[in-house]
């Protein structure tokens, strides 16, 4: 009996797989104002004394969901003053009551940002069912920016793919 070389017939297609796992950030980290209220009322120059003390150095290299933690009143102008301390730091935040909304807003504007140019008629798998972190809302803003330019474009593992386009 003769031995057949087993081919991987996935490995020799010219598919290339969009995998949203490949665009997460390095590392996370969470923000409560309300740790930076003092008595839960806020004073500005109080607050921008806050911040200038704060040590931010546990958020470098971090993608800051800010939040609150509690039901306060803030002025409109606190999170920004606080993203705005952030963003000095080069540290990137994003305002998002829950962790739900803080990926959904994350992969909007990382997608947003993204050249699609190298998927241009080509056949596109959109990897699915992978890090949790990954809303719906990602694949639903993947999906407007790989169908106009990819030749094809399903979802889910090569074997077992759902076309899209």
């Amino acid at each position: 009996m003769s031995e057949k070389e087993i081919i991987n017939k996935v490995a020799q297609s010219p598919l290339i797989t969009f995998n949203l796992e490949d665009y997460l950030p390095s590392r996370t980290a969470e923000l409560d104002l309300c740790t930076l209220v003092e008595g839960g009322l806020l004073r500005e120059e109080a607050f921008r004394n806050t911040l200038k003390a704060h040590d931010f150095s546990p958020y470098e290299n971090a993608v800051v969901r800010l939040y609150l933690s509690e039901d306060l009143i803030l002025p409109a102008w606190a999170p920004i003053l606080l993203s705005s301390r952030l963003t000095d730091l080069g540290i990137a935040s994003i305002w998002a009551p829950n962790s739900e909304t803080f990926w959904s807003q994350y992969f909007r504007e990382v997608l947003g940002k993204l050249d699609y140019s190298t998927f241009a008629d080509k056949p596109i798998i959109l990897k699915g069912c992978g890090d949790k972190r990954i809303p719906r809302d990602a694949y639903v803003q993947a999906i407007q920016h790989l169908k106009p330019i990819a030749k094809k474009v399903s979802y889910g593992e090569a074997c077992s793919a759902v076309p899209l386009k």
